[in-house]
Parts: C-alpha cells; sequence; structure tokens
C-alpha cells in the first residue's frame, strides 16, 4: 500500500519501454536530473540520487547507453585486453582498475588476446568499433596495424606491465630486462652457479628470461638449460618443464630453476615432491609474480614481487584525468610510471 501523500509508481503496459521520463515522473525530478545522477553522480546531492535510484530499482528502467553515448560522444565504456585469465597474475591489476574506473560510472570490457598479435589486432578493430572511450593493453608489443590504428583513432591508451620508450600512448609498468637482471645477480650473490630456466612462450616472460641468460653470461656462469613450453602457464606445464631438465642426457643438473610465473614454479615443486627431489636442498626454485598462494606451498616460494594493484589503480587515475582534461579542453599529460619489483626470499632458495 502507497504511504500517504506517496505517488503510486506507473509502469507502462506490457510491451513498452520504460524510459529516463518514467523514472523522473516517480522519482519526482526533472529528466535530466535522472541523466545527471545515472551518468555524473557526483554533481547529484545524495538525497536526489537516493530517490532516482529507488525509481529506477522499482520501474526497471535499463538506460539505453549507446544512445547516450552517441548524444554524448562518450560511451563509458573503456575495453581491457589481457592475454590470459588462466592464473591470477593479472587479479590484482584488473580489479583495482575495474574498481577506480566503475567508481566513476565506466563499465569495463574485457577481451583475451591469447599472447596472440594477430588475435590483440583482430580484438583492438571489433572493440574500437563499439566507441570505446578508452582501451587497456597489457604489454607494449604490438602489430604494425595495431599501432597505426589505436594511433589514429585519437581516444586515451594505456599500455601496462611493462615499460617502453614509445608508448602508443600512456605507459605503466616495469622492466621485465630489469628483472632479469636483478634476479640473476640475487642468485650469484647467493652462490648458485648452475641455473635452470622454465618459461612458456609469452613475450614478456621470455625477455625477463633472456635477460636472466645475458646477465649470468656477463658474470661467466655456465650456460642454462633453458625449457620454452606453450602458454598458458600451468602447473602440468612447470613440472614437464622440470621433468625435462632432470631427464635430459648428460646435462648438467642444475642447483636452481628460475621460472618466469609462480604457477610454472609451484609445478616444479610438485615435480620434484613426486621425484623424491628435495627443495632447496637438491634443487632450488625461483618464481615471478607472487601470486597469493607463494607463501603457502610447501616450501614457500621465492620470488619476484610485482605491485598489480598499484599498476591498476594508476591507469585508471590515468585514463580518468584524460577523459576530465577531453572535457575541459586541458593540456595533455604524458604519463610513463615505473611501479618497480622487490625480490622476495622465501624457503625455496
Amino acid at each position: 500500500m502507497a504511504k500517504k501523500n506517496e505517488k503510486p509508481i506507473v509502469i507502462p503496459p506490457g510491451g513498452e519501454s520504460v524510459t529516463l521520463i518514467d523514472v523522473a515522473r516517480v522519482a519526482g525530478v526533472a529528466p535530466m536530473t535522472v541523466s545527471r545522477a545515472l551518468n555524473r553522480p557526483e554533481l547529484v546531492k545524495s538525497d536526489t540520487q537516493r530517490k532516482v535510484l529507488e525509481a529506477v530499482r522499482a520501474t526497471g528502467y535499463v538506460p539505453n547507453l549507446l544512445a547516450g553515448g552517441l548524444a554524448s560522444s562518450k560511451s563509458r565504456l573503456v575495453a581491457i585486453l589481457l592475454p590470459t585469465i588462466a592464473n591470477s597474475i593479472f587479479s590484482d591489476t584488473v580489479q583495482a582498475l575495474m574498481d577506480g574506473l566503475t567508481s566513476s560510472n565506466y563499465q569495463t570490457l574485457l577481451g583475451l588476446t591469447g599472447y596472440s598479435r594477430e588475435k590483440e589486432e583482430a580484438l583492438v578493430e571489433a572493440i574500437l568499433g563499439r566507441r570505446p572511450d578508452g582501451i587497456v593493453l597489457a604489454g607494449t608489443s604490438h602489430s604494425p596495424a595495431t599501432i597505426e590504428r589505436l594511433t589514429k583513432a585519437r581516444i586515451p591508451v594505456v599500455e601496462i606491465w611493462d615499460l617502453t620508450d614509445k608508448p602508443i600512448d600512456m605507459v605503466i609498468g616495469f622492466s621485465h630486462e630489469e628483472v632479469g637482471r636483478q634476479v640473476a645477480r640475487h642468485l650469484l650473490d647467493k652462490g648458485y652457479e648452475t641455473f635452470g630456466i622454465v618459461s612458456v612462450d609469452d613475450p614478456r616472460g621470455l625477455r625477463r628470461c633472456e635477460s636472466l641468460k645475458r646477465e649470468l653470461a656477463k658474470h661467466r656462469a655456465a650456460k642454462p638449460v633453458f625449457e620454452v613450453l606453450p602458454a598458458p602457464a600451468t602447473l602440468q606445464a612447470g613440472r614437464e618443464g622440470l621433468s625435462r631438465i632432470l631427464d635430459a642426457a648428460h646435462a648438467t643438473k642444475p642447483q636452481i630453476v628460475v621460472c618466469s610465473s609462480d604457477t610454472l614454479a609451484q609445478g616444479v615443486l610438485a615435480e620434484a615432491a613426486s621425484r623424491g627431489v628435495a627443495v632447496p636442498r637438491d634443487i632450488a626454485v625461483m618464481g615471478f609474480g607472487d601470486l597469493s598462494t607463494a607463501a603457502h606451498v610447501y616450501p614457500a616460494l621465492s620470488t619476484v614481487r610485482i605491485d598489480g594493484a598499484r599498476i591498476g589503480t594508476e591507469a585508471a587515475r590515468a585514463l580518468l584525468e584524460r577523459f576530465n582534461a577531453a572535457e575541459s579542453d586541458a593540456p595533455v599529460k604524458a604519463v610513463r610510471i615505473d611501479t618497480g619489483f622487490s625480490i622476495v626470499e622465501r624457503q625455496s632458495t
């Protein structure tokens, strides 16, 4: 039963869509106020915002985002392209990025490239047809066609989880080459002399591994045994990588196996346990990423910690600042943020 002086909610008859005007009538405000409350909530008083949201729920109103986007030249959509969600290495970044954008009433669209520049190119082409306000790409290695298409699109682009001196637009991440160098020096300082490397054919992982190899060569360490498996990184791939290293005929068994991800490293730990190979007594293991499980496997995994949440937060902030600058015709700021990394020493080394 309606309360005294409360306007009854009138729902359009079957087959008719609820409109913004219907929501305004139920909320007792102007249609423009409803539009502001849904698209620019920071401009609307909290009491008015509450009335509008209650009216939206009561009427079942669904905003026509395409029509709104055409009217304002904004879709309020940001596309995020990642190589995989098969493991959780990108989860902190995506969560922070989506939280930052959602709080400002932007929606996100996730696409998976499978570590393929060709798939990324096709996704970019399809997504640009939806007129996103911005695009986030994992990495800085793209096809010439992707770079040209995004440059001509004239929308904000953020490349994350990497650094380059020639970004498409903005770049936020860390140096994979520096990770390789620092890991090599750290392990050499600990006294390791013979190395194995297990990676999947992920371009950024391979860059870290190649950098590690170059640094080992600089210090005249023995040439490492290097096993590369198909992406994505899985526990099974890690187990297979260690099997190949241990079963290689006449190969010098490494004192330590460095893996391009924590997922692979945990597979290496599992294979070592199944063979009765003690870690770190018989062989040490080093990962990358510091997944939430890394500290809780046995033995606890030494790894490289990446501040994924900061990468996502900075990417969201950079996009929102660029969107606001476009509305006010403010000058565009160059964005290149090195979020760094740290080596985490645990029981496995």
